[in-house]
């Protein structure tokens, strides 16, 4: 499995299809984060960006392959573990590029909470309530991409705006992991209190590995 992740993220990279998602985020980043901005309020701004440019790179991935170079692989290792490597790949890209992310946004900013007349929570505790939003919405966004893409929504050219409306939808819905971590790290930008997403991490972990197992059954049984 290690060898076909390898080979599905150098696919990506040499396919130059990782750079429309990267350049979006950058976009958006900048648009949204302004130097000298309050920690947590960043990150909650941009955990929850994380998770449509994730979906985009699992599409990116799911379709890196001409149809086939896809089928010649599948015939070796099975369709299942191909798409399976497919989903783990578009993962690794949405965390390096949440990673990453954290990374500049620390370097730019400015107090860690925005509630003013307040001492600021410790640092830690700010990187790692960003460091669990963003493994949250990346886990969301491989999900998101698994259920709108191949081999679970057959017609590709709904691809695009069922993921981008499904993953605003998982942004705004009450129940969200998403919009739970989203939510306390803009409240605790607030209130100089932070909180750590533990129940949102292990439901989107669950519900991850769930779609993913799903598409990856799936797409054996719809290539036999």
């Amino acid at each position: 499995m290690n060898v076909l992740i390898r080979y599905q993220l150098e696919l990506l990279l040499r396919s130059q299809r990782w750079l429309p998602p990267f350049l979006a985020y950058v976009l958006l980043m900048v648009i949204g984060v302004t130097a000298g901005e309050a920690l947590l309020g960043a990150y909650g701004f941009g955990t929850a960006v994380l998770l449509p440019i994730t979906a985009w790179y699992v599409r990116c991935t799911a379709t890196a392959e001409p149809a086939a170079a896809r089928a010649c692989l599948a015939a070796a290792v099975g369709q299942p573990r191909v798409h399976l490597a497919a989903l783990l790949a578009a993962l690794i890209a949405g965390l390096t590029l949440g990673l990453t992310g954290l990374l500049a946004v620390w370097a730019i900013s400015g107090r860690v909470a925005a509630k003013p007349h307040a001492a600021d929570p410790p640092l830690r505790d700010a990187l790692l309530a960003g460091l669990l939003g963003t493994v949250v919405c990346v886990l969301l966004g491989v999900l998101v991409g698994a259920l709108c893409s191949r081999p679970v929504l057959l017609r590709s050219q709904y691809g695009i705006p069922a993921s981008l409306g499904t993953a605003v939808l998982v942004l705004v819905a009450s129940g969200s992991p998403a919009n739970a971590v989203v939510r306390s790290l803009i409240t605790a930008s607030r209130t100089a209190k932070v909180t750590f997403p533990v129940a949102a991490l292990a439901e989107s972990v669950a519900l991850a590995a769930l779609a993913v197992a799903g598409a990856a059954v799936l797409a054996g049984r719809r290539t036999e």
